[in-house]
């Protein structure tokens, strides 16, 4: 790779990419300083004979110390050494997994902070892969700022957080999930850097693209060969050096750049040959052309979600503005053509168009989601649907989820019906505190709750220790019954739909009132599959089917009823 330490047996080589300066150096703790040698277009380097476990870090011109941007490790936080791994020495348990096609996907978000670290995930693998799971993705786990995060204010995207443990323990919570079959995904940052430790800037600007605007600043410079391989190698890393089977790219709109996506993919599938990998998207953009099957497998239909919140809570602010009118006929679209917006105006985005034309993509295409981090943790309390919709019509939305083509992602605990907030939260200190406390709460002024600076006081503050604390998702008072249903669904899943999934077409999908649909597709063997709910208030008639239902629940056609048919 070229970013970060080489092992080799006679000496480790050590690279840094600082075109802005004259001299580097690279410092070893309790070993002394060696010189680097400038080479072409701004690269340094130099070998040195070191174990694994050694730190080191990077001097610049005057007291400037950095660490290794591609730092495989840190000690003493994202301001500290660097250190040195060998990837190499973890003893697989299961080398010759392949993974699983993506048609048994049923993928469960988690943080692994909230968990407990690396060590806590591996506790509740077993009761996730009982349930019917077949994979989890985790939130991002490289090094960022303080204890706790997100993950998305990560600035060294090569190196696994030290609160959550070590290189080796994240290998072992893999293996363990391979161990129990559960296929592991990894949220990846590509498109920013957070606050705090990201040095790059001191070094080496040509990193960002100032021109080109993001929310965090300047875009990063993919088009440059240093940057591109910067975050292709991270990607490489994660699925070849610990053996994720797919990845997760974070708001790639931001990236801003489709060249760069097409040929990361194209890169990633010829070095991961002989495996099931899978890449997802999220993308705000809607871009269909990227979801083919050469370049990424799916991308993260916020459309889904947003219009069944709108169905399921009345809520009708911010970008849920965009689905208020004919929600029911929005999701009818969504259920036979994937995306909602296919070009159209939208209001959110001062009525610019927004998306490409979906319905020819497979249903397979679009990851599905009642709720995920963002849109409860993006909310100023952080609640999730158990607390803000009528029970019956979400286990409704559950068994659309759950039941339908598409692939559906759970959020954790939403299998034992937590009622528990998921609150946005980091661990920063002094003015980047006060600021982050202070814009968190701004950003609620434009609605009425919030429209009082005395009722933003209330918003937590993100960098309270409590505000962590209280985002540990604890099993609501109705856990059994949830845990009962999510475990029924699953069951029918495996054993109805996913076999039949792969090469499944939409029929069409129409409303039949004003929270009700029906829809239908034809799946891979000729079967018909046909979900009919209602997230209405008034009862709708469902249509008459002579087969008994695979699954219902609620009175048929009354609110919050849902049933699914299979013919055959």
């Amino acid at each position: 790779m070229s970013w970060g330490p080489t092992l080799a047996n006679d000496g480790t080589t050590f690279r840094l990419w600082a075109p802005d300066h004259d001299d580097v150096t690279l410092e070893i703790a309790d070993s002394g300083a060696v010189p680097m040698t400038r080479n072409a277009n701004g690269w340094f380097s130099t070998s040195a004979r070191v174990a694994p476990g050694t730190r080191y870090r990077f001097r610049l011109a005057g007291d400037l110390t950095v660490p290794d941007p591609a730092s495989r490790a840190q000690s003493g936080g994202v301001h500290g050494w660097s250190v040195v791994v060998d990837h190499a020495a973890y003893d697989w348990r299961t080398a010759d997994w392949r993974g699983r096609a993506w048609e048994e996907m049923v993928i469960q978000e988690v943080h692994v902070g909230a968990l407990g670290g690396f060590a806590g995930v591996v506790d509740h693998l077993q009761t996730i892969a009982a349930l019917g799971v077949t994979a989890i993705e985790l939130m991002p786990v490289n090094a960022y700022s303080g204890t706790r995060n997100w993950g998305y204010d990560g600035v060294l995207p090569y190196a696994p957080a030290e609160s959550y443990g070590t290189p080796d323990e994240l290998k072992s919570l893999v293996d363990r999930a391979h161990e129990l079959g559960l296929a592991v995904f990894l949220d990846v940052v590509y498109n920013h850097f957070g606050p705090d430790g990201n040095y790059l800037g001191a070094y080496a600007q040509g990193f960002f693209n100032a021109d080109v605007d993001t929310p965090w600043g300047g875009a990063v410079a993919v088009d440059q060969a240093p940057v591109h391989r910067y975050f292709v190698d991270n990607a490489l890393m994660w699925l070849n050096e610990y053996r994720f089977d797919g990845l997760r790219f974070d708001a790639v709109h931001a990236i801003a750049n489709d060249e760069f996506l097409d040929a990361m993919a194209a890169e990633l599938r010829e070095k991961t040959a002989g495996r099931h990998v899978h890449l997802v998207l999220e993308n705000e953009g809607n871009d269909a052309e990227h979801l083919r099957s050469d370049a990424f497998d799916a991308q993260w239909n916020d459309d889904f979600h947003n219009v069944l919140h709108v169905l399921l809570t009345g809520e009708t602010s911010a970008y849920y503005a965009d689905f208020s009118d004919r929600p029911a006929e929005r999701l009818a679209r969504c259920l036979s053509e994937g995306f909602i917006y296919q070009g159209e105006g939208s209001p959110n985005h001062n009525g610019k168009p927004r998306g490409k034309p979906s319905a020819h993509l497979s249903p397979t295409a679009f990851v599905a989601f009642l709720q995920n981090h963002d849109q409860i943790g993006n909310r100023a309390m952080g609640e999730r649907l158990t607390l803000l919709a009528d029970r019956q019509k979400l286990r409704a939305a559950t068994a659309l989820l759950l039941l339908g083509p598409q692939i559906p992602l759970l959020f954790m605990g939403d299998e034992h019906g937590s009622e528990s907030p998921f609150l946005f939260f980091t661990d920063f200190h002094d003015e980047l505190a006060d600021a982050v406390r202070e814009g968190r709460r701004k950003e609620f002024a434009k609605f009425a709750a919030f429209a009082d600076p005395e009722a933003r006081k209330a918003i937590p503050d993100p960098n309270a220790h409590e505000t962590f604390h209280r985002s540990r998702a604890e099993p609501g008072p109705d856990a059994t019954r949830w845990q009962d249903l999510y475990r029924n669904l699953l069951k029918i899943r495996h054993d109805a739909i996913i076999p039949r999934l792969r090469g499944t077409t939409a029929i069409g999908a129409e409303a039949i009132g004003e929270g009700a649909v029906v829809a239908r597709w034809k799946m891979a063997d000729g079967a018909v599959l046909t979900i009919a709910l209602n997230l209405g208030d008034e009862a709708v008639a469902f249509p008459e089917i002579e087969a008994a239902p695979i699954f219902a629940d609620g009175e048929l056609g009354q609110s919050g009823s849902v049933a699914v048919w299979l013919e055959r």
